[in-house]
């Protein structure tokens, strides 16, 4: 009978937690949370298209690309990265890239927000052939609302396992 009773208080006071959790959830900013979401979505939709000319609009000016131990900062450095990857890189010479973009969490701070996911990059190398998987990792991203829009202040691109030093959702 204890057991029973100790279970049902434990319900109970998740019940009573239940509506203060979902009052913290205002509508901006689950507002601020699908727009956050759409920016990535458009963002991995441009890759293999010549991802260099329409990258500069989801960074903010002083935004950052941290890819493994290597850092690009500002629009044109961030451009320039994506501008220097070989056109026989199986990215570029592939028939079909495309990135998947799953586990999305994001989290907002007013005017500041975080968001994790996880990609899996597929390659279909010639017409008619099954995809395969080229690689899979974690992004951390930092966003910062400036004059009404989100945009990227810092993104961080790693391996499939770890989380960033001091990361906070």
């Amino acid at each position: 009978m204890r057991g029973w009773t100790s279970g049902l208080g434990f319900v109970l006071a998740l019940a009573a937690a239940a509506p203060a959790i979902a009052q913290e959830m205002t509508a901006q900013a689950l507002s601020d949370r699908a727009e956050i979401s759409d920016i990535l979505t458009r963002y991995y939709n441009n890759f293999g298209n010549n991802a260099e000319d329409t990258v500069g609009q989801f960074y903010a000016p002083d935004g950052e690309m941290v890819l493994g131990t290597t850092s690009y900062k500002g629009i044109e450095a961030i451009k320039g990265a994506y501008a220097g990857v070989p056109k026989d890189a199986p990215q570029k010479s592939a028939f079909a890239l495309n990135i998947l973009i799953s586990n999305l969490l994001v989290t907002v701070h007013g005017d500041a927000a975080t968001a994790r996911l996880v990609f899996t990059e597929t390659l279909t190398d010639k017409q008619g052939e099954a995809p395969r998987i080229l690689t899979q990792g974690r992004e951390f991203d930092h966003f910062v609302k400036r004059d009404g829009k989100w945009l990227i202040a810092r993104r961080q691109i790693m391996g499939a396992n770890g989380v960033p030093d001091g990361w906070e959702d």
